[in-house]
């Protein structure tokens, strides 16, 4: 068997110290007692106690890489957030490893194990539209890697998250369909495992109910999030003998393909049809007429992942953590009644 790298942990817990001490004490600091220094320096020759060969810090046993998982990086929603990682952890002197699962919880199994390989300090992830098994992330937690996950998430009694309050905002949207005439108000959504498509369908509901309107399942209509799929769900509801008079996308790729249905069969937004997405990506103020959509603080959803991972990393131990954003709801053109 394998004899296991001795770490700055198993040192810390020998002498009951912590892994800071510790630290500090193999890089000679005056701020730590001589003769603690030299017992912790002892202890760490006798056990021949080695760096990982891939530190940049001469006596830390880290890489400085962070992994990151992300279903695409052409979106403005991930390649923002992906900025904002990098910026808090570049302060930090880490460097990022981004991967793309494609949406396919294969790739993410795949990308989990690479990044293991390589020995990171830490991972974020957003999960893949068809992930549903934790076992791959389970590995991770055994390998005592740092773990957060950020808008689409799982494991949260276990490990630390970042989502925002997508129920409060499709309430929101829900009731401003109403105010601007609408009573047939459609749901277009994604997977039902996902906690956002969970969360944002009941904001539907509450928004439902705040406008005194009766809640027909015919309306709700779950989706894989491609532009195929969205088409397939707007071609149906177009097909009822009751056409909604607004639709809410779960997010703005669903909308975008539910823009396009509506107009192929001249139905006019917003005269005929309300809309509104989430994310609010750079094509909601391109299309004609400019999509409503909710904000996402995506830099800061980005710097709060990275703040989580380092917080683990200077403590020596998973945190459970939920930090809740505020979103922004951008009204505009496609969401106005006259």
């Amino acid at each position: 068997m394998k004899k296991k790298r001795v770490t700055l942990k198993d040192i810390a817990k020998e002498l009951e110290v912590s892994i800071s001490t510790v630290s500090r004490a193999l890089k000679d600091h005056p701020d730590i007692d001589k003769k603690l220094r030299e017992k912790i320096q002892k202890l760490a020759q006798k056990w021949n106690y080695i760096p990982n060969p891939l530190a940049m810090g001469l006596l830390r046993q880290q890489t400085r890489v962070i992994g990151v998982i992300v279903p695409d990086i052409v979106t403005y929603f991930f390649s923002s957030i992906i900025e904002g990682i990098e910026n808090e952890l570049r302060e930090a002197g880490y460097y990022i490893v981004i991967s793309s699962s494609k949406e396919s919880v294969q790739k993410e199994i795949e990308c989990v194990n690479n990044l293991l390989n390589l020995r990171i300090d830490g991972l974020i992830v957003c999960l893949a539209q068809d992930s549903h098994s934790t076992a791959h992330f389970k590995k991770v937690l055994e390998h005592e890697v740092p773990l957060v996950f950020f808008d689409r998430v799982c494991l949260e009694k276990k490990v630390s998250t970042i989502v925002t309050d997508n129920i409060s905002m499709a309430r929101d949207i829900t009731t401003h369909f109403f105010e601007n005439g609408a009573k047939k108000i459609a749901h277009i959504t994604g997977p039902k495992h996902l906690n956002i498509v969970k969360e944002r369908a009941e904001g539907y509901l509450k928004g439902l109910e705040i406008a005194g309107i009766n809640f027909d399942k015919k309306y709700l209509i779950h989706t894989d999030l491609s532009p195929e799929s969205a088409g397939r769900a707007t071609k149906k509801l177009l097909a009822l003998p009751e056409k909604p008079d607004a639709i809410l996308g779960v997010n703005d790729t669903v909308i975008f393909s539910t823009m396009k249905a509506i107009k192929r069969i001249g139905l006019r937004i917003p005269e005929d049809i309300l809309l509104a997405g989430f994310s609010d990506e750079f094509h909601a103020t391109v299309v004609e007429p400019q999509l409503t959509s909710v904000a996402h603080p995506t830099h800061e959803i980005g710097r709060n992942a990275a703040k989580l991972i380092l917080e683990q990393i200077l403590e020596g131990r998973p945190i459970q953590k939920k930090i809740v954003l505020n979103t922004e709801l951008h009204i505009r053109e496609s969401s106005i009644r006259n």
